[in-house]
């Protein structure tokens, strides 16, 4: 059984993203403003999705700040490989 990690450490969560493909990008059409957008870490080689832009890490750290959250993220599957699978919650205080 694998366990589920928290954080909002920029430089492991960026680490983490990279080291399975990952790139960080926010969903098209979902905000209000230009720069507005739900926040999304996408793996481009495991789903070929228009509905994600890609933006710059100090973009998605801004906006991961601003929001307060953490990454919730799984370091490995129950066999053993690397896992991609994440979700942002609220930052506890």
């Amino acid at each position: 059984m694998s366990e589920a990690l928290t954080t909002h450490d920029h430089k492991k969560i960026q680490q983490w993203a990279e080291e399975r493909g990952g790139v960080p990008a926010k969903i098209k059409d979902t905000g209000k403003e230009e720069d507005d957008g739900v926040l999304r870490i996408h793996f481009p080689e495991h789903s070929e999705s228009d509905r994600f832009e890609e933006i710059s890490w100090d973009d998605f750290f801004e906006n991961f700040d601003e929001n307060n959250l953490d990454l919730l993220y799984q370091d490995k599957k129950a066999d053993g490989e690397p896992s991609t699978f994440h979700k942002f919650v609220e930052r506890k205080k």
